[in-house]
């Protein structure tokens, strides 16, 4: 596979929980998109709108109700034994939330060294020696090895979690909000680190997010969900200086900035209403009902997401 071709696709896939004997709950409804080896790929979108169960049915913690997801070539229909292995060890995750992701019982050196004793056979020594050049690639150091995941802090955990997704050499990794629960000093310095080891490892990223202002400094191209679908897709730069859907202008406009003269003389977009239900969703574009752009054919009819030259895709009725 060339580096023009995707290292991981994701095709028309579905997921949906059944909720109620009546109501199902579509999480993820028809979403498609690609990420080349080597970029980092934005996904961002307000809570709710299915970010962290797309990233959950890539790295196969959850099964698509429908649709496909392609890795490096191969499907994840193949479920033989040899497949699974093979691609555990490529793909990882770095979780969201750092005080709920590691195991309260194990140590530190159990946690990191567990991947490296399933796929790679190492022994005792060997795992050590391993679990400490990790632990010195995200900042930590060999006293901590012994230790457990309540001793340290939740930047420290977090930094125990990417040394963890690193242990098996993935050329993959998830990234699900992998800052929003640190404190904002320690947000930069992780974001840093991250940034650092995929130019350094040349790791291809999925970055989920809902701050604006950090998928910007790290993505090369962002993907903007709404309620389960994807309503925007484009380069980093482009879809700052020309956003087209209301959602993405609406997000935009809503990110913070130091200077209060900009602040002041910006103009800030108030959406109308509340985001609807995902159960049992109606027909037509799920943004309508916010949408201070909607017409009728919006309530009656789902746009497609269309190319608009150069990548830059959108699905809107008032786009085409």
């Amino acid at each position: 596979m060339s580096e023009k071709d995707p290292l991981v696709q994701v095709k028309d896939v579905c997921k949906y929980f059944q909720v109620s004997k009546k109501g199902i709950l579509k999480a993820v409804d028809h979403v498609s998109f690609d990420i080349y080896r080597g970029e980092t790929l934005g996904l961002v979108g307000e809570s709710g709108c299915g970010k962290s169960t797309i990233g959950r049915c890539i790295v196969r913690l959850h099964e698509p109700t429908s649709g496909e997801i392609i890795y490096d070539g191969i499907s994840s229909r193949k479920t033989g034994r040899e497949e699974q292995l093979n691609f555990c060890r490529k793909v990882q995750m770095i979780f969201q939330n750092p005080y709920s992701s590691l195991n309260s019982r194990m140590t530190v050196k159990e946690i990191i060294g567990e991947g490296m004793r399933i796929h790679y056979k190492y022994s005792d020594a060997e795992i050590e020696q391993k679990v400490e050049q990790l632990l010195k690639i995200v900042g930590l150091n060999r006293d901590h090895m012994s230790r457990f995941p309540h001793e340290f802090s939740g930047g420290q955990r977090q930094r125990i979690g990417i040394a963890r997704a690193l242990a098996v050499n993935p050329e993959f990794i998830v990234c699900d909000e992998p800052i929003s629960a640190l404190d904002v000093s320690i947000q930069a310095q992780v974001i840093n680190m991250l940034k650092e080891l995929q130019e350094e490892l040349h790791l291809t990223y999925l970055f989920i997010a809902h701050d604006l202002s950090v998928v910007k400094y790290i993505s090369d191209r962002i993907v903007v969900m709404y309620l389960g679908t994807i309503v925007e897709i484009s380069e980093t730069e482009e879809l700052f200086s020309n956003p087209i859907h209301p959602y993405t202008r609406s997000l935009l406009s809503a990110i913070p900035v130091a200077d209060p003269d900009l602040s002041s003389a910006r103009q800030r977009i108030m959406l109308k209403g509340e985001i609807p239900s995902p159960i049992n969703l109606k027909p037509g574009c799920h943004f309508a009902e916010r949408c201070p752009e909607a017409e009728e054919r919006c309530f009656q009819e789902s746009p497609k997401l269309c190319d608009r030259g150069d990548g830059h895709c959108v699905a809107c009725h008032h786009a085409v």
